[in-house]
């Protein structure tokens, strides 16, 4: 019988952490890394029977290498503190055995995320991440946000659902783009992003509006696919408008010198 590591990183989830476990409770091992938290995440973790590491960085690709050092099953399995693992996705991790029989032997997996924003709203577009994969073909994880995986061979697709209850209320939608904003201008600002302009910030805009209410046909979840919409529209402008301050400080700093000298 086939040995299943679930690893979740988390940070102050403790209205989640427990749905969470308790979904993993077909799991051998279940391991939190936990990155700081100051809420009873760690507590209730330990209550649930899971392994708890503190790594305390926001870099998720650390933090995700970090579980995936500590794990000891023969398949690794990748579950966010706010996801659920659903009875037919628990069904075909449970049985990969058989699933291998199906797939000729894959060594990881795609499983579909199915998203409920602003409370038990569904999404209508259905995620595919790379998230189940046989030990020791995953080497690694890459990207310090929007992280992904580093895995020799190839990968099938479950059947079965994550759930995942993100954006749950205005204010935390706030707070998180507040948080990683500057995170992520940080990032293209060490990258040499070109220079932020007004159509540059118009541009992005649009086009997280058009990603989310039309390519992801937001518009079939009514006002909650204008709201979260807008939201990412205005997430992306925090993004960009942070990166224009960073690059504006350092032109700012060189006339200054330009000037002195």
């Amino acid at each position: 019988m086939n040995k299943i590591s679930a690893i979740i990183i988390a940070k102050n989830e403790e209205e989640m952490i427990a749905d969470c476990l308790d979904s993993l409770r077909f799991c051998s091992e279940k391991i939190v890394v936990d990155s700081g938290s100051e809420d009873r995440t760690v507590e209730i973790a330990h209550r649930f029977g899971a392994k708890v590491y503190s790594l305390e960085t926001n870099d998720f690709s650390k933090l995700r290498n970090f579980g995936l050092d500590k794990a000891k099953g023969d398949w690794i399995l990748y579950v966010d503190a706010d996801e659920r693992v659903s009875s037919k996705l628990r069904e075909e991790v449970s049985n990969l055995t058989k699933m291998q029989d199906r797939f000729k032997g894959m060594s990881a997996y795609y499983l579909k995320r199915k998203n409920f924003y602003l409370g038990n709203h569904e999404w209508p577009h259905i995620e595919k991440l790379e998230r189940l994969f046989k030990r020791g073909v995953l080497k690694g994880w890459k990207g310090r946000l929007h992280e992904s995986p580093i895995f020799e061979g190839e990968a099938g697709e479950l059947d079965g659902f994550l759930v995942h209850y993100t954006h749950r209320d205005l204010t935390s939608m706030l707070n998180k783009t507040i948080d990683w904003s500057r995170v992520e201008a940080e990032l293209r600002f060490r990258a040499g992003h070109p220079n932020v302009t007004w159509w540059r910030l118009a541009r992005v805009m649009v086009t997280a509006f058009f990603d989310y209410f039309i390519r992801q046909k937001g518009w079939k979840a009514g006002a909650v696919g204008i709201i979260e919409s807008i939201y990412q529209s205005f997430s992306i402008f925090v993004t960009y408008a942070r990166l224009w301050e960073m690059q504006n400080k350092i032109k700012t700093q060189n006339a200054k010198v330009k000037t002195t000298n």
